[in-house]
C-alpha cells in the first residue's frame, strides 16, 4: 500500500510542468502527508527568524540558520526575503539582512 502511494507521488511530481515556486506548497503538503509528519508552520518560522534577526541586528542567512537546530540556509533565505518584501527587514547588497 505504501509503495503504491510513493510510486503515485513520484509519478505525479516527476512530470509536473509547473514552476518550482508555484508548486512548492502543494508538493510540501503532499510529501508531509505521505511521510506522516506535521506540516511546517510558516508563520511561526517567520516570527522566529524575525526575532533572531532583531536580536542580531544584522546577519546573513547562514548566521541566522546557525541559531536554530536543523535549520538550513535554503529554508531561512526565503523567510528573510519575505520579511524584506513586507518591509520588516532590509536586505543589503552584501547579502546581509538587517532588522
Amino acid at each position: 500500500m505504501v509503495r503504491v502511494q510513493v510510486d503515485e507521488f513520484i509519478e505525479r511530481w516527476l512530470g509536473s510542468g509547473g514552476s518550482e515556486m508555484a508548486t512548492a506548497q502543494s508538493f510540501a503538503i503532499e510529501l508531509t502527508e505521505l511521510l506522516g509528519v506535521p506540516r511546517p508552520n510558516v508563520p511561526e518560522q517567520i516570527a522566529a527568524v524575525r526575532e533572531a534577526l532583531t536580536e542580531m541586528g544584522e546577519a546573513t542567512p547562514e548566521q541566522i540558520a546557525r541559531r536554530f537546530v536543523r535549520a538550513r540556509v535554503g529554508t531561512i533565505t526565503p523567510l528573510l526575503e519575505s520579511l524584506a518584501a513586507l518591509g520588516q527587514a532590509d536586505k543589503g547588497e552584501d547579502g546581509k539582512f538587517a532588522a
